[in-house]
């Protein structure tokens, strides 16, 4: 199908019994708003940049702004968005900070989207 094809629904019948069985499992407002913030701190390429780095290595802001050929400033600032939205954790080494995906569901989040696009690549 061409991603500019939509398919509408033509019909008029109301399928009750499943509209009541999802309305029972959707989650409250609040968290499918959290959700929504959760998924727009991913919404950058930086961000993303930064996630993949961490995905493949702890690293610190020095090495990842050499990574990405980015300032200190503009990683830590990104880092402080991640951190916010608790997908990076991170561990002090004396003077050195390391950072790190916060936990496998991050980790499985991001690869499994990672999965997802490469999948669509190939098929196209």
């Amino acid at each position: 199908m061409a991603k500019n094809d939509t398919i509408f629904c033509d019909c008029d019948v109301i399928h009750g019994d499943v509209v009541e069985a999802v309305k029972k499992k959707m989650p409250e407002e609040d968290i499918l708003y959290d959700l929504s913030d959760f998924f727009k701190v991913l919404g950058d390429s930086t961000r993303v940049k930064i996630m993949w780095a961490l995905d493949e290595s702890e690293m610190c802001v020095c090495d990842l702004a050499v990574l990405l050929n980015m300032t200190k400033s503009a990683i830590s600032h990104q880092l402080r968005s991640l951190k916010q939205a608790n997908l990076v954790k991170f561990r002090r080494d004396g003077k050195v900070v390391y950072y790190s995906l916060s936990d496998d569901h991050v980790k499985q989040i991001f690869e499994k989207g990672l999965e997802h696009i490469r999948e669509e690549e190939n098929e196209g």
